[in-house]
């Protein structure tokens, strides 16, 4: 594997653990709330979320491009707050990141936090627990499973999306040049060798991760019994 082929895993592996840790921040809270509302715009709200499950990642990949132009009011601000451009940048890509994957940690959570009892919160709070104390003493035990879910989902499909990583980030070695744009540049050059090498570790890490969180979960089911 050649220099600027380990720079671009090396940069794959950041914008997935990056984008990870924003997903669980933002879709845990977002997902209890979906699992627990009566709102009538619920079905709405899961529809949004769920959009890029079906929305061809060249569609929101060019709209993030419009959104995050200099010229708009969010690439603007953007560049008033940190002095860099949302496009073409590995903060452009981390937050086109977190849109596409996000219904790849929402979707699991919100059914893991579905299966939680109401009862056991109940009781939690009948025993003086505050709402946030019930929240981690009972319904994160219990969704354990569902957590390791969309954690493995949303590093993975973040590995290996391209047609969003494309529009927004481009193609700049060392800054957003990831794993799936390397094998799109081998294979326009002709160089097999290189693309089968990098997809083929693409598709072993995408096995072995399915493969741990069938495991894990066989084995959490167990015990839990």
């Amino acid at each position: 594997m050649s220099l600027p082929d380990l720079d671009a895993l090396w940069l794959t592996l950041q914008l997935g653990v990056v984008t990870t840790v924003l997903l669980l921040l933002i879709g845990t809270p977002l997902a209890w709330w979906l699992a627990r509302t009566r709102t009538r715009l619920k079905p709405a709200i899961e529809a949004v979320v769920a959009l890029p499950l079906v929305l061809p990642p060249t569609v929101l990949g060019f709209y993030l491009l419009l959104a995050f132009n200099p010229s708009s009011p969010i690439g603007s601000f953007w560049i008033t707050l940190t002095g860099d451009t949302l496009i073409f940048s590995f903060a452009g890509l981390v937050i086109a990141s977190v849109l596409y994957s996000l219904p790849f940690t929402v979707q699991p959570l919100q059914a893991a936090f579905e299966n939680v009892a109401g009862e056991m919160m109940e009781a939690a709070a009948s025993l003086r627990a505050s709402p946030l104390d019930a929240f981690f003493s009972v319904a994160v035990p219990l969704s354990v499973r569902g957590f390791l879910t969309a954690a493995v989902l949303s590093f993975a499909h973040t590995l290996g999306e391209f047609g969003v990583v494309l529009m927004v980030g481009g193609n700049i070695p060392g800054e957003t040049r990831v794993l799936s744009i390397a094998i799109y540049e081998h294979v326009e050059t002709l160089n097999y060798d290189e693309a089968h090498a990098l997809s083929l570790l693409l598709l072993l890490f995408s096995f072995c991760v399915l493969l741990f969180v069938y495991v894990f979960n066989r084995r959490y089911r167990v015990h839990a019994h």
